[in-house]
């Protein structure tokens, strides 16, 4: 019992010591005042923050709520969502391999990942390891492709590389993608034989000890300590949003962690990647990640903030001078959630920020008051500057909004009658939106979410959010369905402008497929007379409830029933079979609908 009250009492002692130490440190005296303004002026639910210094922590604090419906408090130790800030981790995975000689950032990708193929043969040869680390292979972000179309086979999202298109040529431009950090997370798995998340508690959590970081939506879910993703509705109503399962594209952001726990990453950044005397990163690695490896931007200074300049991409790090000061970070943003990890490796000082905001400035805000502080330079108001800038954004999006409407020509209809645009819409770069009719409406589902189809003109559609299953006219978004139509007069695909540096990425629609019994498709059965040659409609033992087709000559296809006798060819676009019955309800032709002319089939 003694050993235990003495335990306790070191405990309290240093505890006491380290709360004694935050006081007393005269460059974050008012800090926690001017916070919490921060938290105020966003309609924040919360954020926690801290700060390293050398290999320490010297302050750490939650503010706000991590539950806002219960006031449960955000501490240092309540774990968020990091977005895009787990990028580094899986960059660093591939320093450690380059260390044991285990691959080179020269290497094609395609030598770890055999079956990986991009747009173009130009990109099958040229794009390196290094290529993908630093956003510089001429891919676009393809967001939409993960986003809506979620997965949990890192396989399948790979596969849909090849089919995205580039904007510019290999190291021409800088540009974000996302599944460039997933291939990562891939070829690091192919190497070692362990998943992702398995080399990150192997490399990183452990020796960091980080023991509650994990990289899985149920590690979030399920902590004791874990914040509730919100957003902010009408610019005043703070409510909370679903958690977002990246899934098998967690590579690119899945990491869960706390400020306390960040901290020990940081500070192995600013000590040659080590930590508590273990090198955890490759010393030479660290130098190279945080140095400028491709230009983001090539813009002069701003006017506004002459010290604030250089825009550069390291290995899952931006790099930049803040204030003459050398300042390595990255961003995080997923549904609920904003974060950003920063250190400034000439000063010795880290600064982490996890906020439960969607989309929020205050990570960005928090560490430059922070950093202001702390570098000893002149302070800058940052809260109010951003505050003013988002007030001017949504104005410049108000208007926006009121030039699209002005566009609309009024007084239009859809080319068919609603019904008709339903179908399974499908890129092999992306997946299939399954567009519905329903209570004289369309719907469009994806595997993450269903919006209503508001017609804007002609055959062209807005995207309206649902809030419950009821449509909500003030989650309008900017894209927009641009439905197609083929030569046979029908709906053949649907278009949006997924992607802003390349054309419309099209979606190829097939009809819904109507279950037929397979006594029915035996009344379609026998042979047709198509102009001297013989069309051969049948069934097959063992898939009695699929029709086929077969004429001489060319391949047997399959058909697919769209309506009452009415078959599509399920691998040919734009060719229809409708069969028609004589007055006592026997088949007595089939009516072949082509691009190049209607043709009539009498049954023998």
């Amino acid at each position: 019992m003694k050993q235990l009250i003495l335990s306790i009492l070191i405990s309290l002692i240093a505890i006491t010591s380290f709360a004694q130490k935050q006081k007393t440190d005269n460059r974050f005296s008012g800090l926690d005042a001017e916070l919490e303004k921060v938290l105020g002026t966003w309609k924040a639910a919360g954020f926690a923050v801290a700060v390293v210094e050398k290999d320490k922590i010297i302050y750490s604090k939650g503010f706000g709520y991590r539950d806002y419906e219960n006031k449960i408090s955000v501490t240092p130790n309540t774990l968020f969502a990091i977005g895009s800030s787990s990028k580094a981790f899986t960059s660093g995975l591939l320093g450690i391999l380059r260390e044991e000689d285990k691959l080179s950032f020269e290497d094609s990708p395609i030598k770890h990942i055999p079956e990986l193929r991009f747009y173009n043969n130009e990109m099958n040869n040229l794009i390196t390891i290094k290529d993908m680390m630093t956003h510089r292979t001429g891919l676009p972000r393809h967001d939409l492709s993960w986003y809506f179309f979620t997965s949990q086979s890192r396989d399948s999202l790979m596969q849909r590389i090849q089919y995205q298109e580039p904007f510019a040529k290999v190291r021409e431009q800088w540009y974000y993608n996302n599944f460039m950090f997933l291939a990562q997370g891939v070829i690091a798995e192919r190497i070692t034989g362990k998943s992702w998340e398995e080399n990150l508690q192997e490399k990183f959590f452990d020796p960091l000890e980080m023991k509650n970081t994990n990289a899985i939506i149920d590690g979030l879910k399920n902590g004791k300590d874990a914040s509730f993703g919100y957003e902010v509705k009408n610019d005043s109503i703070i409510k909370k949003m679903d958690y977002y399962d990246i899934a098998a594209m967690g590579p690119a952001g899945s990491i869960n962690s706390s400020v306390n726990e960040m901290s020990n990453w940081l500070i192995s950044w600013l000590n040659g990647g080590k930590f508590k005397g273990n090198q955890i990163l490759p010393d030479a690695y660290v130098k190279e990640a945080m140095s400028p490896q491709m230009i983001m931007a090539n813009s002069i200074p701003d006017k506004e903030f002459p010290e604030m300049h250089l825009s550069n991409y390291g290995y899952g790090w931006m790099v930049s001078s803040y204030k003459g000061h050398y300042r390595v970070e990255h961003g995080g943003n997923i549904n609920g959630f904003s974060a950003n990890a920063a250190f400034f490796p000439m000063d010795s000082i880290g600064i982490v920020v996890l906020s439960n905001q969607n989309g929020s400035p205050i990570p960005g805000i928090v560490r430059n008051i922070i950093s202001d502080r702390l570098l000893k330079v002149n302070k800058t108001e940052w809260n109010k500057i951003q505050k003013e800038k988002a007030d001017e954004a949504k104005k410049q999006a108000a208007a926006g909004q009121a030039q699209s409407s002005s566009i609309q020509k009024k007084g239009t209809k859809t080319s068919h009658v609603l019904a008709e645009f339903s179908g399974d819409y499908s890129h092999p770069g992306y997946g299939t939106i399954d567009v519905q009719f329903e209570r004289d409406s369309l719907f469009a589902s994806t595997p993450y979410e269903k919006v209503w189809l508001k017609h804007f003109h002609y055959n062209i559609f807005s995207l309206v959010g649902l809030e419950n299953g009821k449509v909500d006219t003030t989650m309008v978004s900017p894209m927009q369905f641009n439905f197609r139509i083929n030569n046979m007069g029908e709906i053949a695909s649907l278009s949006f402008k997924a992607e802003p540096t390349v054309d419309a990425i099209e979606f190829k629609r097939k009809p819904k497929e109507i279950e037929v019994d397979k006594e029915t498709l035996k009344k379609y059965s026998g042979d047709y007379d198509l102009g001297g040659q013989v069309a051969k409609f049948y069934l097959k033992d063992g898939n009695e409830n699929t029709l086929y087709l077969f004429v001489a000559g060319q391949p047997e296809y399959e058909l697919l029933s769209t309506g009452k006798d009415k078959f599509t060819l399920k691998i040919v676009e734009g060719f229809v079979i409708e069969f028609l019955e004589d007055k006592d309800g026997n088949i007595k032709e089939a009516k072949f609908i082509q691009p190049n002319g209607v043709f009539v089939a009498k049954k023998k």
